[in-house]
């Protein structure tokens, strides 16, 4: 992978993290969903300033990917993509306060070496 298909994969994942912290806060606005209430949160969305930049964000991320997969192997692509897992915890840990579980934690670090494993070129 090229210093110039590293930047569009780590921009992907940026919009992508940055669209899961704001469809969680716009998620946050709306309030639990049950079987009745599902209709009006579902039209809610679209009134949601927060839920439509997530929208937006997980758009051009896709985008992006799309690109990326035009000139890096998906078996690359694919599980560098998987970092992201790691930034989501990490996201709802610091900035919407969950806790993050010990057994959790291990994923996590498995997760980071899987990629690491991936990626690296011999």
């Amino acid at each position: 992978m090229t210093l110039h298909e590293f930047g569009v994969l780590l921009l992907s994942l940026l919009t992508a993290i940055g669209g899961q912290f704001f469809l969680k806060a716009g998620a946050l606005k709306l309030g639990k969903a049950n079987a009745g209430n599902a209709v009006a949160h579902v039209l809610a969305i679209v009134t949601t300033p927060e839920l439509m930049v997530g929208l937006a964000l997980y758009g051009l991320s896709a985008v992006l990917y799309i690109l990326l997969l035009t000139r890096v192997k998906l078996s690359v692509v694919g599980p560098a993509v998987s970092i992201s897992y790691i930034f989501s915890v990490l996201m709802g840990y610091f900035i919407f306060k969950e806790s993050i579980p010990f057994n959790r934690l291990i994923g996590l670090a498995l997760i980071a070496c899987g990629v690491v494993l991936v990626v690296w070129k011999e």
